[in-house]
């Protein structure tokens, strides 16, 4: 061997050594320590976005607010309280879910579970509705182990928000902050009990802003990346300031798990809300009475408009204050009250916000002009009234509570006529007939109101086949009725 030959074996000997001592073996695997994988690494890897910038640390976030998050559980009988905070409520998209605990059907003690966080040192609490709405005892549970029974001052389902009070004093609160100010991108931490798991706390990006559901249009969700999962719902979302923006409150998941995206009520609709209720007991919401939809280019294009902004009127309900002001099917929304319309829906939970009764201005495009329009808002219905007006339908033959499509929910539906189911017992739950189902016609005939249906059902015999719409699917159900 030559000497060049053997100085060049006696140094690649002593690089494997060198290397090589760096190493281990597990179960037939290289381990490699992470200063030898750095070693190893190409020398043109890419450069990161922020050079010396490492990940934020959350610990002084959740030391400050953690001690505010606190755990639920409501408990009762009531089905109309749990079926809102299961995965499995027809009356909800296929994919988007609220995550309280899930309920079981009927009558029989039930008991859900959900998160919250005390906004007063004198013991009021922010939650969601679908927690707590019809339970019969809610125990609120602090971090220092301490137990409540939670007395529930009110709640709003039309935005998914409750508020609750303990009795009890100098408790630590969270700080609030202001959705508004959130960034696309910006860093977000959760905390709350989900599968049960007190005070856990998960972090992710704020994904989107001002996100309009199909089950929640009156809502400009936050869309994060932030694990939430059942037992998160009505858990803090906080920014890096340990300021609280929003409300954990929905996940979009095809299997009831977090899969990537959950949504989170602005902080500012949530603190409206409560203050209608410590206010007035109740909550009201504004409302025009139209449908709408999203203008697009070729919508845009046919009505002679130069972008696609605005919410294009499809429809006009003939008893509502927008009737009442002149608005007709084809205008477009341009602006409210000098607040532009970028996008269709945009507009519900603007409106919503505006006290019933409130004078406004709306600039609309009609007929290749703008023109401006005054009105006085109108008052969205309170489930209360929803309840009452389903139970006057309900029909002991069938076991059915139903009650027509408003304007919203013909939009969504795509449906111009049919009755929403809102509760069933009797042959229609033998039948597997589910509350959220649509009921399109009876014996072949369409079904357009209650009183047609009632006559029909006089003329029927022992069994009527039902047509129903459920998860955009139709099917014929027959319905024993004795």
């Amino acid at each position: 061997m030559h000497a060049a030959t053997f100085k060049r074996s006696l140094l690649a000997a002593a690089l494997i050594a060198a290397v090589g001592a760096g190493y281990a073996t597990l179960g037939g695997e290289i381990i490699r320590p992470a200063d030898a994988v750095a070693a190893l690494a190409p020398a043109a890897a890419a450069p990161l976005a922020n050079p010396g910038v490492g990940l934020p640390d959350f610990r002084s976030i959740v030391e400050h607010s953690g001690p505010a998050v606190v755990n639920i559980s409501a408990s009762g009988s009531s089905k109309t309280a749990f079926s809102g905070g299961g995965d499995d409520d027809p009356r909800l998209p296929e994919l988007f879910r609220r995550f309280g605990g899930p309920m079981p059907e009927g009558r029989t003690p039930t008991q859900g579970m959900g998160s919250g966080f005390i906004v007063s040192a004198d013991g009021l609490i922010l939650t969601n509705a679908h927690v707590v709405s019809g339970a019969d005892e809610v125990t609120v549970k602090l971090t220092d182990k301490r137990e409540f029974k939670a007395k529930v001052v009110g709640l709003d389902k039309l935005t998914d928000i409750a508020v609750l009070r303990i009795a009890a004093k100098n408790l630590p609160v969270v700080s609030l902050g202001s959705p508004g100010s959130a960034q696309v991108g910006e860093w977000v931490v959760a905390i709350g009990s989900p599968f049960g798991f007190e005070n856990s706390v998960t972090a992710g990006i704020v994904s989107a802003k001002g996100r309009s559901l199909a089950s929640d249009s009156y809502v400009p969700f936050i869309q994060t990346d932030v694990a939430v999962n059942p037992g998160n719902s009505g858990g803090p979302l906080i920014n890096l300031n340990g300021e609280v923006i929003g409300i954990n409150s929905q996940i979009y998941s095809r299997n009831g798990g977090y899969q990537g995206v959950s949504f989170a009520i602005p902080i500012d609709v949530a603190m409206n809300i409560q203050e209608q209720l410590l206010k007035n007991g109740k909550v009201s919401h504004g409302r025009l009475g139209v449908t709408i939809q999203e203008v697009s280019q070729s919508l845009a294009e046919s009505f002679g408009l130069k972008n696609t902004a605005g919410a294009l009127i499809s429809s006009v309900d003939k008893t509502s204050p927008a009737a009442a002001a002149g608005l007709e099917a084809g205008d477009i929304i341009l602006k409210l009250d000098g607040t532009e319309i970028t996008r269709s829906t945009e507009l519900p939970p603007i409106v919503a916000a505006i006290r019933p009764g409130t004078q406004i201005k709306l600039q609309v495009w009609r007929k290749g002009s703008t023109r401006d329009i005054a009105l006085a808002v109108g008052e969205i219905p309170t489930p209360a009234q929803a309840t009452a007006d389903s139970q006057e339908a309900d029909n002991p033959r069938l076991g059915l509570a139903l009650r027509p499509l408003n304007p919203q929910e013909q939009q969504q539906s795509g449906i111009a006529g049919g009755l929403l189911v809102e509760n069933v017992s009797g042959p229609a739950a033998k039948a597997g007939i589910r509350r959220g189902d649509i009921v399109l016609s009876l014996n072949g005939q369409e079904v357009r109101d209650i009183e047609q249906l009632r006559g029909l059902l006089d003329k029927a015999g022992k069994t009527v086949a039902l047509l129903i719409e459920r998860d955009d699917a139709k099917i014929f159900v027959p319905v024993d009725i004795g």
